[in-house]
C-alpha cells in the first residue's frame, strides 16, 4: 500500500511569491516518520537559472490532505540550495532565528487573511459591466443578494479543520465576493506555516467551484475597502500589564521602524494604506484605542481589563506572514526587553 503527499511551496515571484504543489507517492513504511527532502525545477519557479536548476524541499509543517482524505497528507517545505542552507527566497529561515531569540517571551499571533473571489474576470456579485451597491450591507451580511460564495467559505472552513489548522472564525467582509478567515492564537512560526497551508487550500477549494481566489490588496479601485491581513500580537507581558501594550505600540513608530515594516508589508500597500476606508496613510504611524483608522489599534477590552495584545492593521492581504511576525517580533520583543518588560 501507498500514500500521496502533496510537497507545498513558496516560489521565488516577485513582488508577491505564489504557491506551488506536486505530489509525492510514498510507501506505508514513511507513515509516522520524517517525510523525505525532494527537489524540484527552480528555473521554472524563478528560484533558479536554467544551468542549475535544482532547489530542495525540506518538509516542516505536515498534516492530514482534507481534499484527498484517508491517510493523505498536505505537507509545507521550506525551499534549500542544494548545499542544503537556506534559499534566498526561504524566509522562514530567518523568522526562526528571530522565535528562537524570543521565545522566553512568548510572543503569539492571530492573522484576520481577507481575500476576495474573482469569476469570469469580475468580483463575484458583481455584475458585468457595471457595479453593484455601495458597500455597507455586505459585511458580515446574509441572503443571496448581499452574500456571494458562502458555499465556497464553508468548504473551505471545513477543509482546514478537518486538516487541523487552527482557525478561529471566518465572516464576510465589505466588498461582495470578499471574505476573510482567522488564523491563531499560534506561536510565529506555528502561525505562519498554518496560513500558507490555509491560502493553499483556498485556492484548491475554489477550483472545485470553479472561482479564483486573489489576496489583491485593493482588488477594485475606487470607493471600496481593500484587503489586509491585521496582525494581532502579544508576548507574556503584554498578556499581564498595560505598560508592555503601550511599550510594544510606541517602539513600532520609533526611527525608521514605521517605514522598516510597511515596505515589508506586502506589494502594492500603497495602494491599499491610503487613510480612508479604516487605514492610517501608509507614511504615517499611529496608534489609538478602538481605533481602526490608526495604524495601530489597541482593542478596547485591553485598555478597560489593562491587559492584552495589539492590532498591527496595516499588513496586506498579500504579506509573507514569515516576514510580518518575524519583524513583530524583532521590533517589539526587542524594546520590552530594553524596557525591562519581559
Amino acid at each position: 500500500m501507498s500514500f500521496k503527499a502533496e510537497y507545498i511551496w513558496i516560489d521565488g515571484t516577485e513582488p508577491t511569491a505564489k504557491l506551488r504543489s506536486k505530489t509525492k507517492i510514498l510507501a506505508d513504511d514513511a507513515k509516522g516518520a520524517d517525510l523525505p527532502i525532494w527537489g524540484f525545477d527552480g528555473s521554472s519557479t524563478n528560484q533558479a537559472k536554467g544551468h542549475a536548476s535544482d532547489c530542495v524541499l525540506k518538509p516542516v509543517f505536515v498534516c492530514p490532505d482534507p481534499i484527498r482524505g484517508g491517510d493523505d497528507v498536505l505537507v509545507l517545505c521550506e525551499v534549500l540550495n542544494t548545499d542544503m542552507t537556506p534559499h534566498e527566497s526561504n524566509t522562514r529561515a530567518a523568522l526562526a532565528e528571530v522565535a528562537e531569540k524570543f521565545a522566553a517571551q512568548e510572543p503569539i499571533f492571530g492573522i484576520e487573511q481577507e481575500y476576495t473571489f474573482f469569476k469570469d474576470a469580475y468580483p463575484l456579485g458583481f455584475p458585468k459591466g457595471g457595479f453593484p451597491a455601495p458597500q455597507g450591507g455586505y459585511y458580515c451580511g446574509v441572503g443571496s443578494d448581499e452574500i456571494f460564495g458562502r458555499e465556497v467559505v464553508e468548504a473551505h472552513l471545513d477543509n482546514c479543520l478537518k486538516a487541523g489548522l487552527g482557525l478561529s472564525g471566518i465572516n464576510a467582509e465589505v466588498m461582495p465576493g470578499q471574505w476573510e478567515f482567522q488564523v491563531g492564537p499560534l506561536s510565529p512560526l506555528e502561525v505562519s506555516d498554518q496560513l500558507w497551508v490555509a491560502r493553499w487550500l483556498l485556492y484548491r477549494t475554489a477550483e472545485d467551484f470553479g472561482v479564483a481566489a486573489t489576496l489583491d490588496p485593493k482588488p477594485v479601485k475606487g470607493d471600496w475597502n481593500g484587503a489586509g491581513a491585521h496582525t494581532n500580537f502579544s508576548t507574556k507581558a503584554m498578556r499581564e500589564s498595560y505598560d508592555a501594550i503601550i511599550t510594544a505600540a510606541e517602539s513600532l513608530g520609533e526611527g525608521s521602524k514605521p517605514l522598516d515594516h510597511v515596505k515589508n508589508y506586502g506589494a502594492g500597500i500603497d495602494d491599499r494604506l491610503t487613510g480612508l476606508h479604516e487605514t492610517a496613510p501608509w507614511n504615517e504611524y499611529s496608534y489609538g484605542v478602538s481605533d481602526r483608522g490608526a495604524s495601530v489599534r489597541i482593542p478596547w477590552q485591553v485598555e478597560k481589563d489593562g491587559k492584552g495584545y495589539i492590532e498591527d492593521r496595516r499588513p496586506n492581504a498579500n504579506v509573507d506572514p514569515y516576514v510580518v511576525t518575524r519583524l513583530l517580533v524583532d521590533t517589539c520583543c526587542t524594546a520590552l526587553e530594553k524596557a525591562g518588560q519581559v
